[in-house]
């Protein structure tokens, strides 16, 4: 049977909401952080390996946390994204201080990963059905010679990725009959309103959106021959900067976005109704912890994940 691969962006954890590795909130009863939940899921699914991006400075930290103690239970790999991996013949730009974005996290995957694999967010909670469903796509998927590529991603209900506490940035979804995806809209400031949700623009205007819109949170299911074209893409990248040198980032939607746009990709859509949440704000903790909770009174998780 074909194997498949969990890659988790941990590159930048901690940045969102003001602490480092050493402070990952723990949200569980038993201490579990968001990650944890993931690969929970993730095996249930049926995933065979984890890869975990970080900066190679978080390495024994990370370990620590949560590394080898994932280890002892599914095989893990690290990748380390870098601001300096860069191809031949650049430079880190002067004023330059982060990492390159989330295109450049999956292209450090290069020698790690030869599968078909899925890509998520560390600090997202994404809930079983996704990782069901990504898992499964990724299994049946007929991607070698076909000329364009196969993906998929989980495609989340706007409505139920809101938070309380301001806007967010949502990758709004264009569907056509099929369910293929034609376009991702990356939108931002996005916020919950009384009647559904809406985008505050900052003129102050205020536009409604449909809350049952699908929007991609970042949970995607690739193919191994997209990593070459994601050293390609980032060579391109880096030569169009034109004065962007120091804030520019290679973002997987924008990337996908293209490949649409030239119709280089079929991209299914595989819709979950799960509740999604993650720390997007300081004031978004105590909301999550009672959400782990809650999962955790149903009987969706036990007390203790790999007890």
């Amino acid at each position: 049977m074909r194997s498949t691969t969990l890659v988790i962006m941990a590159a930048g954890i901690g940045s969102r909401f003001g602490q480092g590795i050493k402070q990952l909130t723990s949200f569980g009863p038993s201490g579990e952080i968001i990650m944890d939940y993931s690969i929970y899921d993730a095996m249930e699914a049926g995933f065979d390996r984890v890869v975990f991006v970080i900066r190679r400075s978080m390495l024994e930290d990370f370990k620590a946390v949560i590394g080898d103690r994932i280890a002892g239970r599914v095989p893990v790999s690290y990748a380390f994204q870098e601001m300096e991996d860069l191809p031949i013949g650049y430079a880190v730009p002067e004023g330059r201080t982060k990492p390159w974005g989330t295109g450049q996290a999956i292209l450090a995957c290069r020698d790690i990963v030869k599968e078909p694999f899925a890509v998520i967010n560390a600090d997202d909670y994404y809930g079983k059905d996704a990782f069901r469903k990504v898992h499964d796509h990724l299994l049946s998927v007929d991607w070698e010679g076909q000329g364009k590529y196969r993906f998929c991603m989980a495609g989340f209900v706007l409505k139920n990725t809101l938070s309380e506490n301001g806007g967010v940035t949502r990758g709004l979804c264009r569907l056509n009959e099929a369910h293929v995806l034609t376009e991702i809209c990356e939108t931002r400031n996005i916020v919950k309103t009384e009647d559904g949700a809406a985008v505050e623009r900052a003129d102050g205007s205020v536009d409604k959106l449909d809350p049952e819109t699908l929007v991609s949170m970042n949970f995607w299911g690739f193919t191994p021959d997209f990593i070459d074209e994601l050293a390609g893409g980032f060579e391109c990248f880096l030569g169009n900067l034109a004065g962007k040198e120091t804030t520019a980032e290679y973002l997987l939607p924008t990337i996908v976005d293209g490949l649409l746009k030239e119709d280089r990709v079929d991209l299914t859509v595989l819709q979950s109704n799960d509740r999604w949440f993650g720390v997007t704000y300081q004031e978004d903790v105590p909301y999550v912890k009672q959400a782990f909770a809650g999962l955790v009174e149903r009987g969706v998780y036990p007390g203790k994940l790999f007890a």
